[in-house]
């Protein structure tokens, strides 16, 4: 091992002195670059050496090859000052990449199988273009043939960097006869069918041959369809005698535009028609081709979109994920704003979009699908902060939140409200300012079916609390035994690990009321006994000690530690 060692030091020594002779680096620092070496290459050398080990020496040489090419700028300066002649090029120029992708080599010939260490080469070999590029994209598509991304990353280099579209197309195409159940193939696919169609459309426009792009721009079509829908305002008296020739003119330019938009719909209609056949199930790769054909101007695109549109509903109608989609399509799909102002445009979308959460609960009535409807009303009524949206007036604010409780009262009707569905409820009425009302909804849904839920019973005792020190802030008699009556039917049941919150408010809420709290120990014991001690991270024995330790003091708090060692 030591001569192997050796060995590649030796090579290293033209390199060395090149260093030294240009003045880049002082003999001091050169030893110590000896030194690291020397160290790398014997963990390198290990019966069986790390990932870590490679990636640390490649690290290291990364950076020392970073400080040459600052030092070397540095010199090239002093000389230019000087009257001298640019610097040439030396061995030590490239050094540092050949040793780095020979190392790069040895980590990746030692651990096939890995991935990223795969691509962590492949991007050193593309910023560097030191020409091994084909050869370790033919390396990495030999060993991970089945990897979609190795197939996307070859066929982007082809594309992108040496602008031969035949080999990206070729290798998109053997990608997807060994993945072709891979979403992302097929969706970068079509991407890059649709880029090239673009470029082509792009250098016509450049000769003046063309007009316009694939790329679909709403303003423009918006522009194009009033001044259409008002041409006569643009039509002057001297022209109409030139209107026939105009004409021809303008049908031949058409003509030329449509052929770029006619080829891209068929390239769209045949990779759409091939990517649903391999994955007729999957809900997400027909979004994402629709949301490339919505973002690109090709000829007959709204028949186009209409028959996807058809299908999806044909395929999915029975996912709610699909009528989600479908809804929020109405907020971003594209729409003719002529002649309305902006406050209409939102209202006119927002009612498009609940017609159609409607016709979901027809077709799909589940739990998720109330919860999906519930959470878009919520967005509507009160959007997040971050979300620049267009408001609504107050009058039609208190009607979509009258819509919403109509929503939840439903989804109780008919048998679908679970707790998340439940605890939106309550927490919707407590944001109203709504208190009693949310209060008997508590009371009413904690004796149904969803009795057992901690988090619907941690709401209710909350509401309770705040409703008995509304008025004051010492509770009387009567209110505590009422608060321990709702928790001794709701802690006994629960496991611990459910009620954690719910726990630590009733240890919270009397811990100066020591008749109550030696009844929460005594409920403690036999819940620790029935459900074991520490549950997911929380110990109550612990929470109850220390609770006493602030209370009482050290020494209460000993006798309550050994009580609950005595009992397990």
């Amino acid at each position: 091992m030591a001569d192997v060692v050796q060995y590649r030091l030796e090579r290293m020594v033209n390199e060395l002195d090149d260093f030294e002779r240009r003045g880049l680096f002082t003999r001091r620092e050169i030893a110590e670059i000896v030194k690291q070496r020397r160290k790398y290459e014997y963990r390198l050398k290990r019966p069986s050496p790390l990932k870590q080990d490679y990636l640390a020496y490649i690290e290291y040489e990364t950076q020392l090859d970073l400080l040459r090419r600052l030092r070397k700028k540095s010199v090239a300066r002093e000389l230019k000052a000087k009257g001298n002649m640019k610097m040439k090029q030396y061995h030590s120029d490239f050094a540092g990449v050949t040793r780095i992708v020979e190392i790069f080599r040895l980590a990746v010939t030692r651990f096939k199988g890995d991935i990223d260490l795969w691509f962590r080469y492949l991007e050193f070999c593309r910023l560097k273009r030191n020409g091994r590029m084909k050869k370790v994209l033919a390396q990495v598509i030999r060993f991970h043939p089945k990897v979609p991304g190795v197939w996307i990353y070859a066929a982007a280099w082809e594309f992108d960097h040496n602008l031969n579209v035949a080999a990206a197309r070729a290798l998109m195409q053997s990608g997807l006869r060994v993945c072709p159940t891979s979403e992302d193939l097929w969706v970068e696919y079509l991407r890059m069918e649709l880029t090239y169609l673009n470029k082509l459309k792009a250098r016509k426009v450049a000769l003046g041959e063309d007009e316009g792009t694939l790329v679909c721009d709403t303003r423009l079509a918006n522009e194009k369809e009033w001044r259409e829908e008002n041409k006569d305002l643009f039509m002057s008296l001297k022209d109409e005698e030139n209107n026939d020739g105009a004409n021809v003119e303008n049908e031949g330019l058409k003509m030329k535009v449509d052929l770029f938009r006619q080829q891209g719909l068929s390239v769209l209609e045949t990779i759409y028609s091939a990517a649903v056949k391999a994955l007729p199930s999957s809900f997400s790769l027909r979004k994402r081709l629709f949301e490339i054909l919505e973002a690109t101007d090709l000829a007959h695109s709204e028949e186009k979109r209409e028959e996807m549109l058809n299908d999806m509903k044909r395929d999915f109608s029975t996912e709610p994920e699909y009528w989600d989609w479908l809804a929020k399509l109405e907020i971003v799909g594209p729409k003719s704003t002529q002649g309305m102002s902006e406050q209409k445009i939102v209202l006119s979308q927002v009612q498009k979009t609940i017609q159609v959460y409607e016709e979901a609960l027809n077709i799909v009535p589940s739990a998720m699908m109330f919860n999906l409807y519930a959470k878009f009303l919520m967005g509507i009524i009160a959007p997040p902060e971050q979300e620049n949206q267009n408001s609504l007036l107050p009058s039609h604010t208190v009607n979509y939140t009258s819509h919403l409780l109509m929503v939840y009262e439903k989804a109780e009707t008919m048998g679908y409200v679970t707790e998340d569905l439940a605890c939106q409820h309550i927490s919707f009425y407590l944001q109203l300012g709504h208190l009693d009302e949310a209060r008997k909804l508590a009371e009413k849904l904690c004796s149904g079916k969803l009795s057992d839920s901690a988090q619907l019973w941690l709401l209710r005792v909350s509401i309770e609390i705040r409703c008995i020190t509304k008025d004051s802030s010492s509770p009387s008699k009567a209110d505590l035994q009422s608060i321990f009556e709702l928790l001794t039917k709701v802690l006994p049941k629960v496991s611990i690990s459910k009620a954690e919150s719910l726990w630590l408010m009733a240890l919270k809420f009397f811990a100066n009321q020591k008749r109550f709290f030696d009844k929460l120990v005594e409920i403690s014991l036999a819940s620790l006994a029935r459900d074991g001690g520490c549950e997911n991270g929380f110990s109550l024995s612990s929470a109850i000690v220390n609770f006493v330790l602030q209370k009482d003091g050290v020494q209460h708090a000993r006798e309550m530690y050994k009580r609950y060692v005595v009992s397990f």
